[in-house]
């Protein structure tokens, strides 16, 4: 077969027959590797019949949990038989104290096989009595996936845990483990093997400096589900979201908590979110992610800008949507932000996305203008348009509920949404302006 090179990037994959300094679709610099690529011989196989569709079982499998309630809602209510799941994130953020955990709980009725390219055994053991390990989970030690594999058929495995795939390597291809050819082709192999067998395997996969998992995003699709484990090393909270899944929805988030003994599942996260303090430049909204209503603080800081070119700074917060929140109050609430710096974050590190914060983000801003703080107690839920209407958002009754159980009286909602009245006082807003004389300017 002739053979013939190609270099490929490292961060996302992209391959050209020459080598650049720096990549062209992700901006990289030295990045590209040359690789040898040798043409696939042709293999004859077993050729399949067509099938009516009605005639196929429409057996959804069973379930079976993972004994990790958080993790459980964030796969979509547990593991699947078949199923690959690829969980990434930065280095020492809690991968495999997680997968560990897990392994420890699901090895009281099945086989795991927790197979390791990076540690020793006894790394391993030391990490397992820490974390308090009782159950006798099967440890095995190799880089080549093709070995573990055939380790796995050997101890009948129903589940396997790979940590990690940049750590292995495959026969069917020449490069060196970690390379984009290399990681491609150990989880090509390894879903085959989930696929032909019913065995559940679980893919450890480490993040690029952007936060993708290194190799192409090809790895992406051809595993079934793809979770990362986000959060500051630094810091103990941890948060897991789905970015993909094939059994169950992308848009649970499951929060853990890092201890010395392991993860801690955060049941009730809402509490974390929250300070309870009612300053100035701070409100509190309630969001949803996935099916579970989150009470969330949002916190503004603005000073006097000398140089004439103001800095916009949002952490947790989409900036584009600060920016536009920041005209508005400007616009339609005649609230001088123009000469000001503008600084916004979520507290506890959470990432907000749902448009049901928008009203709390403007009324934050505006009472770091007005330098007043909001009426304690207060929840503020709405989507805040151009105009400076306040729109309804959905699954509203859901929130209140979350809101009204943690205490707080007072709800500032959209003039046009429809709630049943309970145990907490509505004030219902129809623009920003009318926002701002209900909480700053009361009657």
């Amino acid at each position: 077969m002739k053979e013939k090179s190609v270099y490929v990037c490292g961060e996302c994959g992209y391959e050209t027959p020459r080598w650049m300094g720096r990549c062209p679709q992700c901006g990289s610099w030295n990045t590209l590797v040359e690789e040898e690529r040798v043409a696939p011989k042709r293999k004859t196989v077993g050729i399949g019949r067509a099938v009516p569709l009605q005639s196929v079982s429409a057996d959804a499998g069973v379930r079976s949990s993972t004994g990790i309630g958080e993790l459980d809602r964030v796969l979509g209510g547990g593991l699947v038989d078949g199923m690959v799941v690829l969980l990434g994130g930065d280095p020492g953020i809690g991968k495999s104290t997680l997968l560990l955990e897990a392994a420890d709980k699901l090895a009281a009725s099945r086989t795991v096989l927790y197979v390791s390219g990076e540690e020793s055994r006894s790394q391993i053991k030391l990490r397992a009595d820490r974390l308090g390990v009782t159950s006798d989970l099967l440890l095995y030690c190799e880089t080549n996936v093709e070995n573990a594999i055939e380790q796995a058929k050997d101890v009948r495995a129903s589940v396997l845990i790979v940590d990690s795939v940049q750590t292995m390597q495959s026969e069917t291809a020449e490069s060196a483990a970690g390379s984009v050819s290399q990681v491609r082709a150990v989880t090509a192999v390894l879903t085959r093997y989930a696929k032909e067998t019913g065995t559940v395997v679980l893919i450890v996969g480490h993040v690029t400096k952007d936060g993708a998992i290194a190799g192409p995003r090809v790895l992406e699709h051809i595993v079934d589900t793809v979770l990362y484990f986000e959060g500051e090393r630094h810091e103990g909270l941890r948060l897991l979201r789905a970015v993909k899944n094939r059994f169950g929805s992308t848009n649970e988030l499951g929060v853990f908590e890092m201890c010395d003994n392991g993860m801690r599942e955060v049941s009730d996260p809402s509490a974390l979110f929250v300070s309870g303090k009612n300053a100035t430049g701070c409100a509190v909204t309630c969001v949803l992610e996935g099916s579970r209503p989150l009470l969330c603080e949002v916190q503004s800081l603005l000073c006097p800008n000398a140089f004439g070119a103001p800095r916009r700074t949002a952490i947790g917060l989409d900036s584009n949507r600060v920016n536009l929140l920041l005209a508005v109050l400007e616009r339609k609430a005649r609230l001088k932000m123009s000469d000001k710096d503008v600084y916004c974050d979520v507290a506890g590190s959470l990432r907000v996305l749902d448009r049901g914060a928008d009203l709390a983000t403007a009324m934050c801003l505006a009472s770091s203008v007005l330098e007043k703080p909001l009426p304690e107690k207060t929840v503020l839920i709405g989507e805040v348009g151009l105009t400076g209407e306040v729109r309804p958002v959905s699954q509203l009754e859901t929130r209140i509920r979350e809101a009204v159980r943690l205490g707080y009286s007072t709800l500032l909602l959209p003039a046009r949404s429809k709630f049943t009245q309970g145990d907490f006082t509505a004030i219902r807003v129809s623009d920003i302006s009318e926002a701002i004389r209900a909480l700053f300017l009361p009657a």
